[in-house]
């Protein structure tokens, strides 16, 4: 089935937890993710799910996410307003980092949700999600700054809010990167920017 041709989320997720290769799959609960398109026009893409996600089917549920939802509270957003996905879409075993094959195996399901969201913004959380677009980035010197990606699309990376858990002074970092991105969603596009539809699928199908 050609990814521009799914209406619906649910559509996508329910076709992608059929015909996928992820070899995750075979270790994982359930595929992890989200069914509600954001109002914001904002895409937080994480890692990969937790052992909370795992059990429920849902993306950045846990202590993770507890605290994704304090900060997006810090620009008046809730979780309704954003999506939140992640570059695979299968729990790894015992929580280690995915692996660049199974990153590869979620691509095109991850460009599905792209392509039919058409993000004003993708926010990677950490360096993995990171590599997936800016692979020449490091995410210590790139978070809170905008990078537009080759295809045009604006890129916001922040560090993942698992990282704070553990490194508490990351908190203060991420609540700075937070107030940019609204900064950054506040600013009036310049004319002559807006793309039309066959350009902007394009530049989707390169993320």
């Amino acid at each position: 089935m050609n990814i521009k041709d799914f209406k619906s989320l649910k559509e996508i997720h329910q076709y992608f937890a059929v015909h996928n290769t992820c070899k995750l799959k075979n270790t994982a609960t359930q595929p992890v993710y989200e069914t509600t398109p954001p109002t914001s026009g904002i895409v937080f893409i994480g890692e990969a799910p937790g052992l909370s996600e795992d059990k429920l089917g849902k993306p950045f549920v846990g202590a993770a996410g507890k605290l994704l939802d304090e900060l997006l509270q810090i620009i008046g957003f809730t979780r309704e307003d954003v999506y939140v996905t992640n570059v695979v879409k299968y729990r790894p075993p015992n929580n280690r980092d995915p692996l660049d094959r199974e990153k590869d195996a979620c691509r095109v399901w991850v460009n599905a949700e792209l392509l039919l969201i058409k993000p004003k913004v993708i926010v990677p959380l950490g360096r993995h999600s990171l590599q997936r677009f800016l692979p020449e980035l490091n995410i210590s010197t790139a978070h809170g700054e905008v990078h537009i990606h080759s295809s045009g699309t604006p890129i916001l990376p922040m560090y993942h809010p698992a990282a704070a858990l553990y490194n508490p002074n990351l908190k203060n970092t991420l609540q700075e990167d937070m107030v940019k991105l609204k900064e950054f969603l506040n600013r009036k596009p310049k004319k002559g920017t807006s793309k039309k539809k066959q350009s902007i699928i394009n530049d989707i199908l390169q993320l």
